[in-house]
């Protein structure tokens, strides 16, 4: 017997730009959507019968539409909407929007910022994903690309030592990563920029003040803080490439590098991932 497994389909990559004219100063909303519905969508696959298939095209423009009325808070708020709406059609048993914020600045001129004027910041890319069903809604943020870097109190040492292994220990080395943290909440109703501003903000603090035997314990220590500080937070998943800095070899030239001159690359990396979590008691 040959039978449909697990399926699902959306619409994704949908880009908009959404601009609040206020008189104060304009705001900048850059957006990244992707919309996934799972339900009774099998007589598509095994008959060819389209009856029960939200169009993607309808999705793109339902996309648009609601950032005209729900974007004026939060980027979870608007995909709680768009979510909740697909649920409502009786074939949809889940409706996933996730939603990438891409940051604007307002420049700054003489000391004051531009009413109308923006560049594109570089300081990560905020998340949020929402997922609703029958059984509730669950709501995911965090940020992603976000590029940080220690120069100091960062080491790697006492790791197993084979035939293969040329890397030195260190106990000073430099440590760059592109962090990926996304958290989930236990609740679907919370002050969600406030809170997005405060865990961001645990995140790099406590990524610059500690002192790190690894990348993984830079992950713990991190995540542990986040889900000590931010109690409306149950699980935070982290991804941290080791960006890896080689200090160069300047004595051809006669010249010593006291760990002032490296080369960057970002092919091959480390890949250290880890998801905490409350545990239970």
């Amino acid at each position: 017997m040959i039978e449909l497994a697990a399926n699902r389909y959306g619409k994704a990559a949908i880009r908009l730009v959404r601009v609040a004219r206020d008189p104060a100063g304009h705001r900048v909303r850059d957006l990244t959507v992707a919309i996934a519905l799972e339900g009774d969508f099998e007589a598509a696959h095994t008959d060819g019968d389209n009856t029960n298939v939200v169009a993607t095209d309808t999705m793109k423009n339902t996309a648009y539409a609601f950032a005209k009325d729900h974007l004026d808070g939060s980027i979870e708020a608007y995909a709680q909407a768009l979510a909740d709406h697909f649920l409502d059609e009786r074939q949809v048993d889940i409706a996933s929007v996730n939603v990438r914020a891409h940051q604007w600045t307002a420049i700054d001129v003489a000391g004051t910022p531009a009413p109308d004027a923006f560049v594109r910041g570089g300081e990560g890319t905020r998340i949020a994903t929402v997922t609703a069903s029958p059984g509730g809604t669950v709501v995911e943020a965090g940020v992603e690309d976000l590029i940080v870097m220690k120069t100091g109190r960062s080491a790697f040492s006492g790791f197993p030592r084979d035939r293969y292994t040329t890397l030195p220990e260190t106990e000073d080395r430099l440590m760059a990563t592109r962090l990926t943290a996304i958290w989930r909440y236990g609740a679907p109703d919370l002050d969600f920029d406030t809170t997005f501003a405060a865990v961001r903000a645990t995140l790099l603090e406590v990524f610059a003040d500690h002192d790190s035997a690894s990348v993984q314990e830079s992950i713990w220590i991190m995540a542990r803080a986040i889900l000590e500080r931010h109690e409306e937070i149950t699980e935070i998943r982290m991804v941290l490439p080791n960006l890896h800095h080689w200090l160069v070899d300047l004595s051809p030239f006669g010249l010593e590098n006291d760990r002032e001159i490296f080369t960057p690359t970002t092919e091959p990396h480390g890949l250290i991932e880890a998801t905490v979590r409350r545990g239970e008691g």
